[in-house]
Formats: C-alpha cells, sequence, structure tokens
C-alpha cells in the first residue's frame, strides 16, 4: 500500500514541490493568476456560475483552485450554494496549508476558514451557508466509480501527465465524462497530445488555447451533446 502522506518541501519563495511527483503545487509565477487562467476562465466562470453550480476536480493539493473559486463565487452576487468536490490521494496536512497559502495574502480569510475546518482525511465540510466542500480521499478511479455525482466544471489539476501519467490515463478520463452534466466543462494547464485525445475519445470536444505565464497552450473542453 502507499503512502497516504503528501511529501513536500518548499522553495526560496515558499513554492511547495512534491517530492512524490518530483513537481510544484502551483506556478512558479503566480500560482492565484494560473488558476484564474486556466481553471476559471478556462470553464467560463465566473459568468456560468448559478445557484447550485458544481466543480469537481482531480488533485485538491493546497486548496488554491477551490478558494479561487469561492473568491470568485461571491464576488460574483449570484445567491444560492455552490459545490465542490475534490479527489485526492495523498492530502496535505492543515499546517501545510496553511504555508502553501501564506503567499497569497488575498486568501487571508477564506485560507483561515479552510484550515480551521480541515482534516486531511476528507470529507465534506461547510464554508458559511454558501459553500460545500467535499474532499474524496484515495486512488481516483476506484473513488470516480463509487461516486454518484455530475459536474458543471472539471479542473484537471494532478501533477505533470509525465511525472503522474495514472491520473490522466484513458481511465480516469473516461469516468471524467460520465460524471459530467450536459454542456459540462473542463479545462486543464496541459496541452499533451495524448491527453486531448483522450478527452475527444472520452465525449469532449477541445480546444487548445494560450496557456498561462510560460505555458504556450492549455486545453479546455466541452461535453458533446
Amino acid at each position: 500500500m502507499q503512502d497516504p502522506s503528501a511529501d513536500v518541501t518548499w522553495d526560496a519563495n515558499g513554492v511547495p514541490f512534491s517530492n512524490r511527483f518530483d513537481d510544484p503545487y502551483f506556478s512558479l509565477e503566480n500560482g492565484l493568476e494560473e488558476t484564474r487562467h486556466v481553471f476559471l476562465h478556462g470553464n467560463g466562470l465566473p459568468e456560468r456560475f448559478c445557484d447550485g453550480f458544481h466543480v469537481a476536480e482531480l488533485g485538491f493539493g493546497t486548496g488554491l483552485n477551490f478558494l479561487a473559486t469561492v473568491l470568485a463565487w461571491r464576488a460574483s452576487g449570484v445567491s444560492g450554494r455552490l459545490r465542490f468536490t475534490s479527489f485526492e490521494a495523498f492530502p496535505l496536512s492543515a499546517e501545510q496549508i496553511e504555508q502553501a497559502l501564506a503567499v497569497f495574502p488575498e486568501l487571508t480569510g477564506l485560507r483561515s476558514q479552510l484550515v480551521a475546518c480541515w482534516e486531511p482525511v476528507g470529507g465534506v465540510f461547510n464554508l458559511d451557508d454558501d459553500v460545500e466542500l467535499n474532499v474524496i480521499k484515495g486512488d481516483a478511479s476506484p473513488a470516480l466509480n463509487g461516486w454518484g455525482g455530475l459536474a458543471n466544471a472539471w479542473y484537471l489539476d494532478g501533477f505533470s501527465p509525465a511525472k503522474n501519467p495514472d491520473l490522466w490515463s484513458d481511465t480516469i478520463l473516461d469516468q471524467v465524462a460520465r460524471h459530467t452534466a450536459a454542456e459540462g466543462t473542463f479545462a486543464t494547464y496541459t496541452a499533451a497530445g495524448f491527453v486531448r485525445r483522450s478527452l475527444e475519445r472520452a465525449g469532449f470536444a477541445v480546444t487548445r488555447s494560450k496557456g498561462f505565464g510560460r505555458k504556450r497552450h492549455m486545453s479546455q473542453g466541452v461535453l458533446r451533446p
């Protein structure tokens, strides 16, 4: 059995680095702006937000994507409730999340809320009355098999496909498509050809678009009818 703990070190700028996957948790340039460009704008958010909107994610990591989404949700003025489901095999501790997100002053209040309720075993967490977070711990394939949800938008944010190929397999991406609502979307920082082809086979219309920072391209798409 794999050790379920995260193995993390930190660079001089406070960016967390996974020793297990030999990859940083977020952009060395500006992780928050990367999240906004790739995952929010890549999924047409916040414009698509509505009551009950459901985001699902492969790889919770530091929680950066989640908190950036909550910030956008609350700034949008949409009333109701946001749902966010994330699948994470190696969750960070509350202390590691606190340290990782401390480099983003804009998230200070939300970071404190997340850290206060966080349990690395996963579970359902509520941030006030308008946001529900469900963290499902374990390998993504069996976890997705046992999940009954449908997402309106997917954040595909595992570590690099070259370093964590299991999370980008046909099996996983087929399940992503099966757990996508009608007209649902995905976005990911990677433009790797085999990932785009797998998503096309799974049922998405895939577009290669401008990446963030030094990354030339990323991928986004919508589930075909």
